[in-house]
């Protein structure tokens, strides 16, 4: 079993900035790629960015240029960071990692997701 811990959410103006943290912790074995989802209120839940453990990322189209995500493998810990934020940038931030292990000679994947952080950008 992974757990992922997540911080860093808040409110904050449009303009602003913030961090957002996510560390993985328990029956790691090897985890695969870890990034964040986020979701507003009445909408879909949206891939916002992911990186690969070789360092290979993936940004929606709306947070381009100004998020970054970035991970440090010996911690296992993603971050992103968040600059220019808008009102749109508005809702609930989700951690996700997946993994390979084994049972027995069985290779297999699972995945998790964090417990989710409120990001509120408002004047």
């Amino acid at each position: 079993q992974v757990q992922l811990v997540e911080s860093g959410g808040g409110l904050v103006q449009p303009g602003g900035s913030l961090r957002l943290s996510c560390a993985a912790s328990g029956r790691i074995f090897s985890i695969n790629a870890m990034g964040w989802y986020r979701q507003a209120p009445g909408k879909e839940r949206e891939l916002v960015a992911a990186i690969t453990s070789g360092g290979t990322t993936n940004y929606a189209d709306s947070v381009k240029g100004r998020f970054t995500v970035s991970r440090d493998n010996a911690k296992n810990t993603v971050y992103l960071q968040m600059n220019s934020l808008k009102p749109e940038d508005t809702g609930v931030y989700y951690c996700h990692a997946d993994q390979t292990y084994y049972k027995g000679s069985v290779i297999l994947v699972d995945d998790f997701w964090g417990q989710g952080t409120q990001v509120t950008v408002s004047s």
